[in-house]
């Protein structure tokens, strides 16, 4: 199987995650209800370590494009990318992400502010690895 993959749209594709997630978790779309869900404060997401979490999230980012772009082959076109995204979000990703919240009792909420934003982010990946030839 020769796969041909365009890595700086993939770079591109993941770094975009970057950007859905700063609007999507921002106080502006759900970062306030987020936090909620999860028990978070101001003050208690200032312990983290950011560039843990950032650079190990951009690798992840960068497995979810490889993989989006090996799955939908050379031949798709914005569109499908955006479909092949779409489903990979709904259909995997959310899926399996519901399965987890269950068992583990979190709030429907909190599922869909996070699935949500796994598809949203797929279905983008999917366009831009799509368009960049």
């Amino acid at each position: 199987m020769d796969v041909q993959l365009n890595y700086l749209a993939i770079i591109a594709a993941a770094l975009s995650t970057f950007l859905i997630g700063g609007l999507w978790y921002s106080p502006a779309l759900f970062g306030k209800a987020w936090m909620k869900e999860n028990g978070f404060t101001e003050e208690s997401l200032k312990g983290g370590n950011m560039l843990k979490i950032f650079g190990l999230a951009f690798v992840l980012g960068l497995i979810a494009a490889v993989n989006l772009a090996m799955f939908m082959g050379p031949e798709s076109d914005p569109t499908m990318g955006a479909l092949w995204g779409f489903l990979a979000g709904a259909g995997w990703v959310a899926t399996f992400v519901g399965t987890h919240y269950l068992f583990e009792r979190k709030s429907f909420k909190l599922f869909l502010i996070n699935a949500g934003y796994s598809i949203v982010a797929l279905t983008i990946m999917g366009v831009i690895i799509a368009a960049w030839k």
